[in-house]
């Protein structure tokens, strides 16, 4: 697996070394041994302009997941599974809502945002609502366990 992890924020000191044994465990436990992976931790200025640029959506959001396994050039790269851009700063603002710290807030975005790459949706049905957060939970468990 290749995991390619970019911190282009200075607001809050990462651990990159913790979010790629995050992001390899997740990858893991979805068996995409072979997948391929871009992430970028930003900060709200960047994933609002982003989300602008790709949604029409003009604010901040936590995480945007392009999927590269969909559309007309999915097979071109089968491992390809896209790329992340996650909002420290908005997992920061995020991160009491759930009972989680900075870190932890960005894995679950982490996550939540492979789910999309993969296929998962919350918007639309209760059912895909449901199975996302159940697996959502579970990933999360993975991902944050004590090495």
């Amino acid at each position: 697996m290749r995991i390619s992890i970019q911190n282009r924020q200075k607001r809050i000191l990462l651990n990159l070394k913790k979010v790629r044994r995050a992001t390899q465990r997740i990858l893991t436990e979805l068996g995409l041994l072979d997948a391929e992976l871009s992430v970028l931790l930003v900060d709200d200025a960047r994933i609002r302009d982003l989300n602008r640029r790709y949604l029409n959506r003009d604010k901040p959001t936590n995480v945007l997941a392009f999927p590269m396994r969909e559309g007309e050039f999915s097979t071109l790269h089968p491992n390809l599974l896209g790329d992340l851009v996650i909002s420290v700063e908005t997992a920061e603002r995020q991160s009491d809502r759930f009972g989680l710290n900075e870190m932890e807030m960005v894995i679950l975005l982490m996550v939540h945002g492979v789910l999309h790459l993969i296929g998962y949706e919350h918007e639309g049905t209760k059912k895909g609502a449901r199975e996302m957060s159940l697996k959502q939970k579970d990933l999360f468990r993975i991902a944050t366990q004590q090495d």
